[in-house]
């Protein structure tokens, strides 16, 4: 056991997070072991919560008075436990838990960002947030702010979409609370009651919801592994004299198709030449490793832009980015002023250090590594599946939701939430990013693929 000069040590450690050390005077057995359970009891008991911070390997060494490499062994015994992450240059920390079990329900229905590999969000949101406060008047950052975003805000969004959309003017970026009140300003500005827009077969739920709230006729286009059938888009476009296209090329919700450049320069091409506007939901757009050019860098007067920072790094942060094609930002800003007046200012603060420090370019790679492993799970344990190497759904086309899924304990979403109307067909988009942990999706679609399995 370890004496009393272990204790002064921990007392007087510059991390309070410490404490928890001298659990270990208690519990038998080696040295290594006894640190990982008194780590995992004080999780367990509230004393560490998700997101602390506890003291480097060295520093445990010196307090408990033992080996480097007993310590080494011991965090490695309480990584494989799931209680804590490493961030090289940053530290430990708690680990982010949820209470999924086997007898819970997994949520294979709501499509998030998976835990980013190697970083831990709640201490990255606490350090930005403490340094903005630091800097900023608190009085100042809670007042009203340009509906528009300020210019140091759109110039941080021209560089987080520079990949996917080259470089972009400043003054053509709008900061709005989110992809969904983006397109729901889009509609109201770009489109008047009884319009007709065409959008996918298969389209996001908010946007056929808001053109219903909004009195306009969605119409849908078929599609095929790459998305919209462009010889189809045209024989509507030709036939509804739509005012909007509505699209997403890139991991296409729910059907994760993703067009080809190619597919990508016909669809423009066929709406170009009918002088039809897009709309470009690009929400996944960033999550390939290699991204593809956007829509709007090959039409950039025909195009507005829509990338959220909901699939890419956090929901929570609640910031979209909305390039309108040059001399048209004002009057979008307008529009979007009158549905939400600006975007969260402490938010887009977060977003914009994020993205000037490098931090968001970390959370970004985190994430899309995590999706990749968890899409090659999907793929090794659903092989039916459709979807690109990152894309955080895939989609089982003909598969149904029914009883017995509940009754196995997964939440799942089914073409009826996505089909536009008139649409036919059925098929399961099944999110890979909700649970928090790898091993519970594993068991997730190892029952999925006994229920849906020929």
């Amino acid at each position: 056991m370890y004496g009393s000069g272990r204790m002064e040590a921990t007392r007087g450690s510059p991390n309070p997070a410490a404490a928890w050390l001298r659990r270990t005077d208690a519990l038998p057995g080696p040295a290594y072991r006894r640190i990982a359970e008194a780590l995992e009891q004080a999780v367990a008991e509230g004393e560490l919560q998700p997101g602390d911070q506890i003291p480097a390997q060295r520093e445990v060494a010196r307090l408990v008075g033992i080996d480097f490499t007993t310590v080494t062994r011991a965090y490695a015994l309480a990584r494989e436990r799931g209680l804590i992450e490493g961030t090289t240059g940053r530290g430990t920390f708690i680990r982010s838990r949820t209470e999924e079990g086997d007898a819970g329900l997994v949520d294979l229905s709501m499509n998030l960002p998976p835990p980013p590999v190697g970083l831990n969000l709640g201490a990255l949101l606490r350090e930005t947030t403490g340094a903005i406060l630091a800097r900023t008047d608190p009085a100042t950052l809670m007042a009203y702010h340009p509906g528009a975003g300020s210019l140091a805000q759109r110039t941080a969004g021209a560089a987080w979409l520079a990949p996917g959309l080259g470089e972009v003017d400043p003054a053509r970026i709008v900061v709005a609370s989110g992809a969904q009140t983006a397109l729901s300003a889009l509609l109201d500005h770009l489109t008047a009651p009884g319009d007709v827009i065409l959008a996918e077969a298969f389209a996001y739920p908010g946007l056929l919801a808001t053109a219903v709230r909004r009195g306009v006729t969605v119409v849908g286009c078929p599609m095929d592994d790459q998305g919209l059938e462009p010889e189809a888009l045209a024989r509507l476009i030709a036939e509804h004299h739509p005012r909007l296209l509505c699209c997403t090329p890139t991991f296409q919700n729910p059907t994760a198709a993703t067009m080809s450049l190619a597919r990508r320069e016909a669809v423009v091409g066929v709406a170009r030449a009918a002088g039809v506007t897009i709309i470009e939901d690009d929400a996944y757009g960033l999550l390939p490793a290699a991204p593809l050019p956007a829509l709007a860098s090959l039409w950039p007067e025909g195009v507005f832009h829509v990338a959220t920072t909901a699939k890419t790094l956090s929901p929570g942060l609640r910031v979209a980015y909305v390039v309108a094609p040059p001399g048209r930002a004002e009057g979008f800003a307008s529009a979007l002023h009158a549905i939400a007046q600006m975007p969260p200012p402490l938010m887009a603060a977060v977003t914009t250090s994020w993205i000037r420090e490098g931090v968001a370019g970390r959370v970004l790679a985190g994430v899309r590594a995590e999706a990749t492993a968890r899409r090659a799970l999907a793929a090794e344990l659903l092989p039916t599946a459709v979807g690109g190497p990152e894309s955080l759904h895939v989609w089982l086309p003909g598969a149904k939701a029914d009883e017995a899924a509940r009754r196995q304990g997964l939440a799942l979403v089914g073409a009826e939430a996505f089909r536009a109307p008139g649409v036919a067909g059925e098929g399961l988009r099944i999110s890979l990013g909700a649970t928090a942990k790898r091993q519970t999706l594993a068991r997730a679609l190892s029952a999925l693929r006994s229920l849906v399995s020929p």
